[in-house]
């Protein structure tokens, strides 16, 4: 058998093939709806999971790609400034554009949006694969790239929303088809198509065998350099869809905007039980893990538990356990 099969091989057979263990991340979303039940029969509302559910979906569509480049073998801890730096040229540009184009300009600051997300991810993607930079150190840098660009755009404060375009922005996100939020329906098909590409494209095996085995996969002829960059792109693509669902909740971008969301997304993407160490992702799962997230942190303020102030803390112990289970399952 020719070398060149062994990436596909393992990204069909060892990576992707279904096992007890990857329906975990279900069966602890399972568990905690029950014991939300339990302590609080409001937490089962339909409104309060909605309303739950749709805040999850900013970090569940960022988590989304983030567990193209985990698999892969990379990592990104800019995805939080990433967003507020979008959210910024976003507004920006539709308050500049709003005089001439009215409430075109919504859609055209979406275009903007996207096109700075796909550039911030490739500059990333390139400062780790062609800069040879370790990816924790290289997306540390510009994580704080990101966070002073947009606190020098605001000046330290605020950058709102034009008042004429607020109530054209505001169905984006508290809109709904069907009676179901449309941030839901946005992270569920962003959802789908990254399920599809990952699962069932070659580029999704190329993925999973860059971050299983490099030496293995380079002389399998994968560029690890595109195959990286490209996760790392697809990663900009989601923060800035993200980015533009959130802009109408708030009604404006500022330093702090998104502090912290790198730690959600990693959280959600290790508690979806894709590997942090690459070669394994789980889309799905990732959804979940960002569902499961937001829920703990409603049932904290539901219940008198523990302090809603240390939700920080416990999605930090939430990822070391993650980890720990990874570690000694392997």
């Amino acid at each position: 058998m020719s070398v060149v099969s062994q990436p596909a091989r393992l990204g069909r057979e060892r990576d992707f093939s279904f096992n007890w263990a990857d329906a975990g991340p279900f069966l602890a979303l399972l568990a905690l709806l029950v014991i939300g039940f339990l302590v609080n029969p409001d937490f089962l509302s339909p409104t309060n999971l909605s309303n739950v559910i749709t805040r999850s979906a900013f970090i569940a569509i960022i988590a989304v790609g983030a567990t193209f480049v985990i698999s892969s073998g990379g990592l990104d801890l800019s995805v939080g400034s990433m967003a507020a730096f979008i959210t910024g040229i976003t507004i920006m540009f539709m308050n500049m554009m709003a005089p001439s184009m009215g409430t075109w300009s919504i859609p055209a600051g979406m275009g903007i949006a996207l096109l700075a997300g796909i550039a911030c991810g490739l500059v990333n993607g390139i400062i780790v694969t062609v800069g040879k930079i370790e990816p924790f150190i290289a997306t540390l840098g510009t994580m704080g790239i990101f966070r002073a660009l947009i606190t020098y755009m605001s000046d330290g404060g605020t950058i709102p929303i034009d008042r004429s375009l607020r109530e054209a922005y505001r169905p984006v996100y508290f809109g709904t088809v069907a009676g179901i939020p449309l941030p839901i329906i946005i992270s569920l098909a962003v959802a789908a198509i990254a399920s599809f590409v990952l699962y069932k494209t070659k580029y999704g095996r190329k993925c999973a065998a860059a971050g299983a085995n490099e030496d293995v996969a380079r002389y399998s002829g994968i560029s690890i350099v595109r195959t990286r960059t490209i996760a790392y792109v697809i990663q900009g693509a989601c923060v800035a869809i993200a980015a533009i669902c959130y802009v109408p909740r708030l009604g404006a971008a500022t330093p702090t905007t998104g502090v912290l969301w790198e730690l959600q997304v990693i959280t959600a993407v290790v508690i979806g039980g894709t590997a942090l160490r690459g070669g394994k992702g789980h889309i799905w799962g990732t959804v979940a893990g960002a569902v499961i997230l937001e829920l703990i942190a409603n049932l904290m303020v539901l219940s008198d538990f523990v302090s809603e102030y240390l939700v920080a803390a416990v999605q930090g112990v939430i990822i070391i356990i993650a980890m720990l289970i990874q570690r000694f399952s392997k």
